[in-house]
């Protein structure tokens, strides 16, 4: 018998640092659920000292969820990110055949960094991770196979940090590889709202909580149910 999945939590922060807002309350909200959650505490820029970081948060994430599968080889393991931490999601889920790691079982990609094309880039996050180089690589869209696991994406179109096409192109791109993939574009929303929820609110950067936004976290639950995982 199968067992709950288990959810890896890699929360956003520019590669810089790790949002609060994007852990322990999104992971609450997943065993709201039944599911299992945990926190992945990836090293960042302000730990490591000089960028890039390069390889390394990527292979920590492929580590856990080896460790992961390993100890619950009955569960299905779904990597969760934010932003940045969403870009290390998906950097697991695009390379790791090329790179040997163990690959996660779905993909929750909350307003995610992909592309570095340099009219939708976040330089930050990308800046912290590679510095200027390596970034064809680290450009995700241009690298999605069918290999690929099914992925669950939402963005909001007003986010200006990190522009919707970052979704988009990626979903583009799954949907030319043959990979199942959900996309939900909800119209308004500054970045990083996290669970859009009174509890994440985070007035000094305008992000207020929005019902139709937070309606995300069912939507997820929902698609989980519908792949079986």
């Amino acid at each position: 018998m199968k067992e709950a999945p288990i959810v890896v939590i890699c929360p956003g922060g520019a590669y810089a640092w790790r949002s609060p807002r994007e852990a322990e309350p999104v992971a609450a909200a997943f065993e709201r659920m039944g599911l299992r959650a945990e926190i992945l505490p990836y090293t960042v820029h302000e730990e490591a000292g000089q960028p890039p970081l390069d390889l390394v948060p990527v292979r920590q994430l492929s580590e856990r969820v080896k460790a992961l599968k390993e100890a619950h080889p009955k569960a299905s393991v779904l990597v969760c990110g934010f932003s940045a931490g969403g870009h290390l999601a998906a950097t697991l889920g695009v390379h790791w055949k090329t790179l040997g790691l163990a690959r996660p079982d779905g993909l929750i990609l909350c307003y995610p960094v992909i592309s570095s094309d340099k009219r939708y880039i976040n330089e930050d996050s990308f800046w912290n991770l590679t510095g200027d180089q390596n970034r064809e690589f680290f450009s995700l869209e241009k690298h999605v196979s069918a290999d690929v696991p099914p992925a669950f994406l939402w963005h909001t179109a007003a986010d200006q940090s990190v522009p919707v096409e970052n979704s988009l192109l990626f979903a583009a791109e799954l949907s030319r590889a043959g990979v199942p993939f959900e996309l939900h574009v909800y119209p308004f929303g500054e970045h990083g709202l996290s669970l859009a929820t009174k509890e994440v609110e985070d007035p000094n950067k305008n992000r207020q909580s929005d019902a139709h936004v937070a309606g995300w976290i069912d939507e997820c639950e929902a698609w989980i149910h519908a792949m079986a995982f």
